[in-house]
């Protein structure tokens, strides 16, 4: 992974979480299985301890990549910014042409959630709303052809 990762406050505090969830609490009762299954014999047939082996390999792969991610990463805080544009972290209540309408929140690659709204920057929707000021419009290529929207509100939160 090169480049920067953005992401929240709160997106951070997760990835976060996480590390030390895997690091303090699941890895160090995971090699406990292992070493008690290790004990009970013959290794090659022991579902327990071969389990156990492969479990532990996705634990310090997911662990690796999670420092990268942290290390790489830039907290995005915009509290009290000004809400006439949208930018990384803003909610944006869109009015469909046609209607109907849609609220999606940008956010970086590692928080992104379709049932919440959330959206990535780097999405064709997210590209498309980055830089636009409240009562702007845009249009988004999509499966079923292009989709116009305005900007009815900018929020941060």
């Amino acid at each position: 992974m090169t480049g920067t990762n953005y992401l929240s406050r709160e997106g951070f505090e997760k990835l976060k979480l996480e590390h030390e969830q895997l690091f303090y609490e699941e890895r160090p009762a995971l090699l406990q299985e292992v070493a008690e299954a290790a004990a009970q014999g013959d290794r090659s047939e022991n579902a327990e301890y071969i389990y156990g082996k492969k479990r532990l390999r996705e634990i310090d792969a997911r662990l690796r990549q999670l420092e990268q991610k942290l290390h790489n990463c830039e907290i995005v805080d915009n509290t009290g910014r000004d809400t006439g544009r949208v930018f990384f972290g803003a909610s944006v209540d869109l009015k469909k042409e046609g209607g109907g309408s849609l609220t999606v929140q940008i956010v970086g690659a590692d928080e992104i959630d379709p049932l919440q709204g959330r959206i990535s920057k780097d999405s064709p929707l997210g590209m498309e709303l980055m830089g636009k000021p409240q009562g702007g419009s845009v249009e988004v290529s999509t499966p079923k052809g292009i989709a116009r929207y305005t900007i009815e509100s900018i929020r941060y939160a």
